[in-house]
């Protein structure tokens, strides 16, 4: 089956639409990649969202207008993708949505809100589309969140000694080969944050780790910062922009105004690293794979492999055929194909779930929707082998 999954994560920069062919064969999901395109949101649908992200307020007429901009943002990728990479010839879309609201309360999640109408895409693409994932976990008493530990799970099965997958996105996350997975904490969210503050928001990130490189880790912030309780908590336990926002920072360096822009920019690059080395230690894995933008920050891995002091290799994804930047939305590929299947896509002890769940929602396509029960009876995967490492990317 030819999927496309549709992915913008915490970052909010930009909507990934990764082309996939899925086969099912016994207990092996097989994986060939056929591309990536990479869409930025509009700087008028970007500011919008941005305005509306907590701890700002917004208006439920706000909500639906972004719900059906982000829609159809969502849809003409898809329709790009399906031209581009599938030669129209896509039978299914898999879409996130956008974040814009985690409720965490006590380290219990109790709901969450994904935006970008699905009949947008559904309409635009004829496809059925499968959207809406977390909520179906949530209300199985998990936490949403991290919905890829499925897919990681099944993609690190087979390596030797005890792997672990990480994504370092505007939120880190990980998971283990034994299951555990978790939100480490902000990997770019802060950074970015400090950059377009900086700048008065004439840039949205560190490009190439730039400012990071030029400048030095304030021992007394960064010591500041890892005070934060969330690091403390036990897994499983997820975060967003709902905590690590530019208020959070603000608050943080009060005392530290006198540093330069690339110092606290190091500093907060330094963070991440340690929080996700931290994680990676506490699952006690013998190497680490990463994937994700912060792939791209030359800073952000050198300090990350000099946290974790050579004893445990770091990887990118890139290198076992999965392409960083797309790891993300081939993974709500998989999850939507898993939907349409009628199987599970969630792993119970990464998410804290009392079960494991079908995930998501289906918007039937203009033909409608294959329904799992028309299907032939199909074998929970186990096991994920991505075949071949090329991938085009546009």
């Amino acid at each position: 089956m030819r999927v496309i999954g549709l992915m913008s994560g915490t970052s909010y920069d930009a909507i990934d639409a990764a082309a996939a062919d899925l086969a099912l064969d016994g207990d092996r999901l097989t994986l060939t990649p056929l591309g990536l395109i990479s869409r930025g949101y509009d700087e008028r649908l970007r500011a919008g969202l941005a305005a509306a992200l907590p701890p700002a307020t917004t208006t439920l007429a706000d909500v639906c207008r972004l719900d059906t901009a982000i829609g159809r943002a969502f849809a003409a990728a898809a329709v790009e993708a399906d031209r581009e990479l599938c030669d129209g010839r896509a039978e299914l879309v898999a879409s996130h949505g956008q974040t814009v609201y985690h409720w965490v309360a006590d380290g219990q999640v109790h709901g969450t809100l994904q935006i970008g109408q699905p009949a947008w895409i559904a309409e635009a693409t004829g496809l059925p589309v499968v959207a809406d994932f977390r909520p179906r976990d949530i209300a199985a008493g998990g936490q949403g969140a991290p919905l890829v530990s499925l897919v990681d799970r099944m993609w690190l099965r087979g390596r030797p000694g005890a792997p672990a997958a990480l994504n370092l996105g505007g939120i880190a996350n990980i998971t283990a080969a034994d299951g555990t997975a978790f939100d480490t904490g902000p990997a770019n969210a802060l950074i970015d944050a400090a950059v377009s503050e900086a700048t008065g928001g004439r840039l949205a990130y560190d490009l190439d780790g730039e400012l990071a490189a030029r400048g030095a880790v304030h021992p007394g912030l960064l010591d500041r910062l890892l005070a934060e309780p969330y690091y403390a908590l036990a897994a499983p336990k997820t975060t967003g922009k709902e905590l690590f926002h530019l208020p959070y920072l603000r608050t943080a360096l009060k005392g530290y105004e006198a540093l330069s822009t690339e110092d606290v920019v190091a500093t907060l690059t330094r963070l991440a690293a340690r929080t996700a080395a931290d994680a990676v230690r506490s699952v006690r894995a013998s190497e680490v794979i990463v994937s994700g933008g912060g792939t791209r920050n030359p800073v952000l891995m050198a300090f990350l492999r000099a946290e974790l002091g050579g004893g445990i290799p770091v990887r990118t994804s890139d290198e076992l055929g999965m392409p960083a930047a797309a790891k993300e939305a081939y993974a709500f590929a998989v999850l939507g194909f898993l939907t349409l299947h009628g199987l599970p896509g969630t792993v119970p002890t990464s998410t804290g779930a009392r079960h494991a769940s079908v995930l998501g929602s289906i918007t039937p396509g203009r033909r409608g929707t294959p329904w799992p029960e028309t299907l032939p009876e199909k074998e929970a995967p186990t096991r994920l082998v991505v075949n071949g490492h090329g991938s085009r990317a546009r």
